[in-house]
């Protein structure tokens, strides 16, 4: 049977480049990108797209019927930040969604499922320095706790019904194209915005807070790259890292290209987030089950991001 692709949540900071990478590989007509709204210029022109609400196991039956879909990537989620301030809507959507598609594989209406979990499933109780891929699983916030519990429910989807789901732990993304979407990683984005424009930044971290994260072209070719490996005996959710940096270290990096940059720091509630998670990762399983690699370190992100963003905020070099 021919691959056909539905991406659900196709609007988002990763959705949004994850549609458009492939659409290039695999042919416009064969990505059918979805969202609640629409998203950019440059996805709506890019193929097809239809209006999608991820809670609504009919409508998504629907569209898998009409355009013959047969694998589908579960991108729609509200995120840590957002998700603290409305856990019930964020459970909902978080939760609902995820068990339509399951459901569905499991009814056989689709053959391969990609849905992504966080680092965020890591708490205080877990090692913080290349953290394993297994250990100590305690999330303290509602976007972890439903990334843990979608984990095992996939887990489960697989080994009772023999559903074909793939799973990566996504660090902080970085991306120059889309905005973030209520992340306690923001700042790494949002950084750039204010320091291209306002040669200042105030940044809700403390100085000292290491996060690991991952330029989003590294992103997109993991996700792109556990769904072309061959089924796998067990469900495991993997650990992807990229590389891991504090605020005063992203900063330092700016000022080598915008001297004036300046950062203060006003911290809030996202510290406490920021705090129970990761400061490193472990990804040696995805490196020996499907040969995973970042390529983009801190230098090179850095670059990257002020050379597109420039362009895109049309800023006079």
């Amino acid at each position: 049977m021919k691959e056909t692709i539905l991406i659900i949540g196709a609007c988002g900071q990763i959705g949004t480049e994850l549609t458009l990478k492939l659409r290039t590989q695999k042919g416009a007509k064969n990505v059918i990108a979805t969202d609640i709204r629409e998203g950019s210029e440059e996805l709506m022109q890019s193929g097809i797209f239809e209006i999608l609400d991820a809670t609504n196991k009919e409508d998504i039956l629907h569209l898998i019927q009409k355009y013959n879909i047969t694998d589908v990537y579960l991108m729609a989620a509200m995120l840590s930040v957002t998700a603290e301030k409305f856990p019930d809507k964020a459970w909902s959507l978080n939760m609902g969604s995820l068990f339509n598609v399951l459901d569905l594989a499991k009814e056989k209406q689709i053959q391969k499922v990609f849905w992504p979990s966080s680092i965020a499933v890591f708490g205080n109780s877990t090692p913080r320095n290349n953290t394993p891929q297994e250990t100590i699983t305690e999330p303290s916030t509602v976007y972890g706790i439903s990334k843990l519990a979608g984990e095992r429910w996939c887990a489960y989807y697989h080994d009772r019904y023999g559903v074909d789901v793939r799973t990566i732990r996504y660090p902080g993304i970085i991306s120059w194209k889309t905005l973030p979407g209520g992340g306690t990683t923001d700042y790494a984005v949002d950084i750039f915005y204010q320091a291209i424009q306002k040669q200042q930044y105030t940044c809700f971290l403390k100085e000292d807070t290491k996060l690991p994260m991952l330029y989003m072209d590294d992103a997109i070719k993991a996700t792109m790259d556990i769904m072309e490996t061959t089924p796998m005996k067990k469900y495991i959710p993997y650990n992807i890292g990229g590389i891991s940096f504090t605020p005063q270290e992203i900063a330092f990096e700016i000022t080598k290209q915008i001297p004036n940059f300046k950062m203060d720091y006003k911290i809030d509630f996202r510290q406490e987030i920021a705090d129970s998670w990761p400061n490193s990762i472990d990804d040696s399983p995805a490196k020996k089950d499907w040969n995973w690699e970042h390529h983009f370190n801190i230098t090179d992100l850095t670059s990257e991001m002020i050379k597109h963003l420039k362009e895109k905020l049309k800023v006079v070099v």
